[in-house]
């Protein structure tokens, strides 16, 4: 399984099954820090159980190149999640950029790095010409992570996700990842 090295104590790689104990307590750990920037979440949702049931269909759909689920990992420390989902091919070749990171390790640069790492191997290896993220309006730390990684906003969405329990506007970003043919 590929890894992605950021520095020498941490990299992302692909979430195993077997990592949904430590998914489901970073969930857990981070569940106050994430409530602003996340759909509101069941009880259950913080279960190793769900976790390991979520990466199952996750890998699923990678086996297929439509999700890329990796974990962020300092050390042996599962510290944060990031995806490259709803793939789409064909002539689209696109994906939809999610991440967070354990409010432990905010401010480090890690989300940076992590993004930076994604987008090259979205273009060297997993064949997409577009990569799009969106943020909440006041989301500044993942904005800026965006720009710093070359993803320019491409407009404003109203009322785009339920987030926190309400609909939400949200910006909305793009990389073009290979040069017009």
């Amino acid at each position: 399984m590929r890894q992605l090295t950021l520095d020498s104590h941490t990299a992302l790689r692909l979430l195993k099954v077997s990592d949904a104990s430590q998914l489901a307590q970073a969930y857990l750990r981070n569940r106050e820090h994430l409530s602003e920037w996340e759909p509101e979440r069941a009880d259950e949702y913080f279960t190793e159980a769900w976790q390991a049931e979520n990466i199952s269909q996750v890998l699923a759909a990678h086996q297929n190149g439509l999700a890329y689920p990796y974990g962020l990992l300092r050390g042996d420390a599962l510290v944060g999640r990031f995806n490259i989902a709803s793939v789409v091919r064909g002539p689209f070749q696109s994906g939809s950029l999610g991440y967070w990171v354990d409010h432990n390790f905010t401010g480090q640069g890690l989300a940076s790095r992590a993004v930076a790492a994604l987008r090259t191997e979205a273009t060297d290896s997993l064949g997409l010409h577009r990569l799009e993220a969106s943020t909440l309006l006041h989301n500044h730390a993942s904005q800026q992570v965006l720009l710093k990684n070359g993803f320019g906003k491409i407009g404003m969405a109203p009322n785009y996700l339920k987030i926190a329990g309400r609909w939400q506007d949200h910006n909305l970003y793009q990389a073009i990842l290979h040069d017009r043919a």
